[in-house]
């Protein structure tokens, strides 16, 4: 289960990023998650997904 709390999922997500996935849309297949919903979530906060770093800045 991925965390709620949207900085805690930021960091959760670039840490799966980093260390397992090359994009975001290939952890949310894996995960099973929304790609839509997690860049909301992190959009919220002010985050959006950088394909070239392949992280959420």
């Amino acid at each position: 289960m991925i965390p709620k709390d949207p900085v805690m999922l930021l960091s959760y997500i670039n840490t799966q990023l980093r260390d397992h996935y090359p994009s975001l849309g290939e952890l949310c297949r894996s995960l099973d998650l929304s790609e839509a919903e997690i860049q909301k979530k992190l959009a919220a906060i002010d985050y959006h997904y950088d394909e070239k770093e392949n992280k959420f800045v």
